[in-house]
């Protein structure tokens, strides 16, 4: 009873029925029955089915039994009139629910958020680190022309076997949100005002070292959503400025409790965590190397002791509660984040960064499991890398150049001609400095004892493309 929906179902490129169709099937149909057809449904808030294109394997039912023991779907009915479907009323929403797309050979359980929006074999797709929570789930990150898409699991039997949550799923959004920061800023004559890069560094600069030339402290608030080697870099950035500088781990939310199910055939639970921050053990490991370090929560309490604060957040969302606000806003601020909030208004300096898809590094989870994940999709709009920040300023107190692969001066192309090198109307100046890498910054972390598990960190494997067998004819 499967239709041939290939040419407009989501499935088409990753369909399981599709390469044993091709590899042991027929080039004709021998079914001369009348085909059941049966209606679509939406079983939940992620998940449509195309019941016609069930075949019956209860894949999901036994997830839904076994692993999630949450127990939503069922087989309804017998013989040809069988299908998968919710209890009444019971819609499928748990927190795993939508492992049960990835299970699904076909294109029966089909994804609402992904749903027409992509065909897979234009998909790059790049290993990833759970970006929202301490969980450290292995993921890929799957995207193109510079955008995400999807997010899926990558199997890892030592942490999340063959399963993520919908909130890592799901919670990616944030990467293209209309909120994001989009260039540097600096306030000038009481208002914030866009800035160059090299502007707004060397205003950064200046309120720092101001601040510690007349005697007040420089706080640094590192964000544990940050990547190890870019909680490094940034606090050795700083402290080139003023050596003094106190150290702060950010807020590291924490939403209930941690929620385990069954998953029994991984021999131990899966974990859904409530610490909603992959780094956090990276980042103290970071702070403690440097002479330690207090919770943000004491910043707030002694904000009097400090002139100029640096402030690093990258969260998903919004995180400055009224009191942060008020605490922060009389202060000299440099905030580096990726969206607007509503510290930057009242922020000396604000410099855009990147978010986890576009950049690259390691974060240690819950167990203190070191994990490297690639860069996916090039940074938006003006934004840098915590990293690339923290090297530009070092950059520049030394007294060199920015850390930039080129600059161009509006390059126009003019009467080109076959076989001619076309002119331009401006030079292109070739400004060579240093990167931000954070295989080299983890190279140097190996030196010291406290960092001796990121010496040796291998980048996590590449997505293995599956090339056609099929042979080429002459048309």
């Amino acid at each position: 009873n499967h239709p041939l929906d290939c040419p407009v179902c989501d499935q088409a490129g990753e369909c399981g029925l599709q390469d044993y169709s091709y590899q042991y099937g027929r080039g004709h149909s021998r079914f001369q029955e009348q085909k059941v057809k049966s209606p679509k449904k939406d079983l939940g808030d992620h998940i449509y089915m195309y019941s016609d294109r069930c075949i019956l394997c209860t894949r999901c039912v036994r997830f839904t039994d076994e692993v999630s023991a949450s127990k939503e779907l069922m087989v309804d009915g017998r013989g040809n009139k069988a299908t998968i479907d919710i209890f009444p009323g019971v819609p499928i929403n748990n927190p795993i629910a939508s492992n049960v797309i990835d299970l699904c050979p076909v294109g029966s359980l089909l994804d609402k958020d992904f749903l027409f929006a992509q065909r897979v074999w234009f998909l790059k797709s790049t290993p990833g680190i759970d970006p929202l929570t301490c969980s450290g789930d292995n993921i890929w990150v799957e995207h193109n022309q510079g955008k995400l898409y999807r997010v899926k699991p990558r199997e890892n039997a030592g942490i999340n076997t063959w399963w993520i949550t919908d909130e890592v799923r799901y919670g990616w959004k944030f990467v293209h949100a209309e909120n994001r920061l989009q260039a540097p800023a600096r306030r000038e004559h009481g208002m914030m005002v866009e800035a160059s890069w090299e502007a707004a560094y060397k205003q950064a600069i200046r309120v720092i070292k101001s601040n510690a030339e007349s005697g007040k402290k420089t706080a640094l608030v590192v964000s544990p959503m940050l990547t190890t080697e870019e909680g490094f870099a940034l606090v050795e950035a700083i402290r080139a400025i003023d050596p003094s500088t106190a150290l702060f781990l950010g807020p590291v939310p924490i939403d209930g409790e941690d929620r385990s199910f069954p998953n029994p055939a991984a021999g131990k639970p899966f974990v859904m965590r409530a610490e909603k921050a992959p780094n956090a053990r990276g980042i103290r490991r970071v702070l403690e190397h440097f002479g330690g370090f207090k919770e943000f929560g004491t910043l707030v309490r002694n904000i009097g002791e400090f002139g100029a604060v640096v402030v690093t957040g990258n969260y998903p969302s919004d995180w400055v509660t009224s009191e942060t606000q008020s605490t922060l806003g009389g202060k000299d601020l440099v905030l580096i984040d990726t969206h607007e909030t509503s510290l930057c208004g009242g922020a000396s300096v604000v410099l855009p960064s990147a978010t986890f898809a576009e950049k690259s590094g390691s974060f240690e989870n819950v167990d203190h499991i070191v994990q490297h994940f690639d860069q996916a999709i090039p940074t938006q709009h003006a934004s840098k890398t915590e990293g690339q920040i923290a090297f530009d300023l070092r950059d520049l107190v030394a007294g060199r150049e920015l850390s930039e692969p080129f600059v161009t001066g509006g390059v126009q192309i003019v009467d080109e001609q076959p076989g001619q090198v076309p002119a331009a109307s401006d030079a292109v100046t070739m400004i060579r400095g240093e990167l931000f890498d954070d295989a080299g910054v983890r190279t140097a972390m190996g030196a010291f004892d406290a960092f001796a598990s990121y010496a040796d960190l291998e980048r996590a494997p590449e997505a293995v493309l599956v090339e056609s067998d099929m042979a080429m004819v002459e048309l």
